[in-house]
Parts: structure tokens; C-alpha cells; sequence
């Protein structure tokens, strides 16, 4: 999911694609570690994925009125 897509989201959306995303990184590494991960990059995509979500999420927290106090 690109940024542009995320940033049409609620942010109720983008908390359970959060959600989405830990649950199957947790699961890529542990296929990793018991069992043979047909492609490594997945890991890779997963996190990157996952840090986009989370950039946004925070940003909206940032530019909200109730964090100004």
C-alpha cells in the first residue's frame, strides 16, 4: 500500500491495518526462523509497509488540535 493510498484512510483504518501488519510480520518471522521463507523480502516489504502506516498515523496525531496543548 503506497502513502497516498494510506493517507486516505481513517484513523481507525489505518490502527487496524497497524494491527494487520505486526500480526503478519510476527508470523513472516517465525516462519523464518522454523521454517523456509520462500522469499526474504517479504520481511523487507512487511516493515517497510508498517513504518509507512505508523509515519502517518503520527503525523495525523502531530497536526491534531488536541495535541497543541
Amino acid at each position: 500500500m503506497d502513502a497516498e493510498a494510506i493517507r486516505e484512510l481513517t484513523d481507525e483504518e489505518i490502527g487496524e491495518e497497524i494491527r494487520q501488519a505486526e500480526e503478519e510480520l510476527f508470523r513472516l518471522r517465525f516462519r523464518k526462523a522454523y521454517q523456509d521463507l520462500e522469499s526474504s523480502a517479504l520481511l523487507r516489504a512487511r516493515r517497510r509497509e508498517l513504518a509507512r502506516l505508523k509515519t502517518i498515523q503520527r503525523e495525523r496525531q502531530l497536526l491534531s488540535p488536541e495535541s497543541a496543548e
